[in-house]
């Protein structure tokens, strides 16, 4: 029997038992709603409520306190810094270390910002601009008898705070941050639980003797393979379940404004979830053959959940401050973590087409590598039952 049709039959079976599992239609279902509350509270879990880190220059600073007191009022916590060089604080505010500058007369402050100035904290300048030219107006009356309410009234409400940026807003990062928050999560949460499913399945073959039993017929190379592959289909179709139903949901309560961008974003989740899944699961089947019993597999299995742990944090932490910078572009490339940090990217829409082709072919690279590897420790261990076997025996070349 030819090589791909015994892998095909392999993962064949994989695919036929996994689905018809209560456990698969449950997880696939429990996902799903879960990614549908996502979306329904995604105003709410992606408000940003940060301590916001604001430079006062010239008269500006008399309204320091002002400024922290009202902040307060409204929710945020606001930390001022005294600027004495405009230029220092335009430079501040281009890399990040302030939030806004806020200069000129209390009654006249202008705030510069990088792309665009918060509604909160737009609303609470305009309401010290016009606390001051309220008291600016009184203090300007020689006899109270004269006021002209509707005058005052209408110059206060006319005041503002004047808002200039360093470059243009993008009304749509919000939505692209959320979707490629969710990609991420998704594959991380995917990877992890098929990934381990391999490596149970191998256990459990190994301590139950199935493996002995098709091994005379079926060589390791093709059990390895269709194993990774049947399982891998079973993710796949339960990834494009999950993402259909949360994109459904969130065009439907306009959470999402254009199909579009999530479309592209979903697309590369799922080639990056093959790619991933080839990388991730050669190993675990390779690592779960060291040991014979299902309460060991967690022990064993430690060292590569650990690094994808690190590539989903790493994923949340970076690519919702920075995703184009030198560190998440550098370790995006890394083939370990580039199956969670590559599409977040993607779906950001920061990423110039060489380093996706270079992810791409390093990735590929390295599943070629490690299909090498795992595959003799996959041969190497399977058919030693009962005590646990060592990284250096499985390693070994047998002639």
């Amino acid at each position: 029997m030819s090589t791909g049709r015994t892998v095909s039959l392999v993962a064949r079976r994989e695919l036929a038992a996994r689905l018809r599992t209560r456990s698969f239609v449950l997880g696939t279902v429990l996902s799903a709603l879960v990614l549908a509350g996502f979306v329904l509270t995604q105003s709410t879990l992606f408000d940003d409520r940060h301590r916001d880190t604001i430079g006062l220059n010239g008269q500006a600073i008399a309204v320091t306190e002002q400024l922290a007191e009202e902040a307060r009022q409204v929710g945020r916590d606001v930390a001022t810094v005294e600027v004495t060089d405009l230029a220092d604080g335009r430079a501040q505010v281009a890399d990040g270390r302030l939030d806004a500058l806020v200069s000129g007369a209390p009654a006249a402050l202008t705030v510069l910002v990088d792309s665009g100035l918060d509604d909160e904290l737009r609303g609470v300048l305009n309401g010290l601009v016009r606390q001051q030219v309220l008291r600016g107006q009184l203090a300007a009356l020689a006899d109270p008898t004269n006021l002209d309410a509707d005058a005052v009234l209408r110059t206060v409400a006319e005041a503002h705070v004047t808002v200039r940026t360093l470059s243009s807003p993008d009304p749509a990062h919000g939505e692209r941050l959320a979707v490629a928050l969710v990609v991420v999560a998704l594959l991380y949460l995917a990877l992890l639980l098929y990934g381990s499913l391999v490596a149970q399945g191998v256990v459990a073959e190994k301590s139950s003797g199935v493996a002995e039993f098709l091994l005379p017929v079926v060589r390791p190379g093709q059990l390895l393979g269709g194993k990774v592959v049947g399982l891998g289909l079973v993710g796949l179709l339960q990834l494009v379940a999950v993402g259909l139903v949360g994109l459904v949901v969130a065009l439907a309560t306009k959470v999402l404004t254009s199909a579009g961008s999530a479309v592209t974003a979903l697309s590369w989740g799922l080639v990056w979830y093959v790619l991933g899944f080839l990388l991730y699961a050669t190993v675990f089947a390779a690592v779960g053959t060291l040991v014979s019993r299902q309460e060991d597999v967690q022990s064993v299995l430690m060292p590569v959940t650990v690094v994808l742990l690190v590539a989903f944090v790493l994923g949340f932490a970076v690519l919702s401050r920075d995703s184009s910078g030198t560190l998440i572009t550098v370790l995006s490339l890394v083939p370990p973590l580039s199956p969670l940090l590559m599409p977040g990217r993607l779906a950001l829409a920061a990423v110039p087409v060489w380093q996706t082709l270079l992810a791409l072919g390093l990735t590929v690279a390295a599943i070629a590598v490690l299909a090498r590897v795992c595959g003799r420790m996959y041969r190497n261990s399977l058919l030693r039952p009962g005590s646990r076997v060592t990284l250096r025996t499985a390693l070994r070349r047998v002639p």
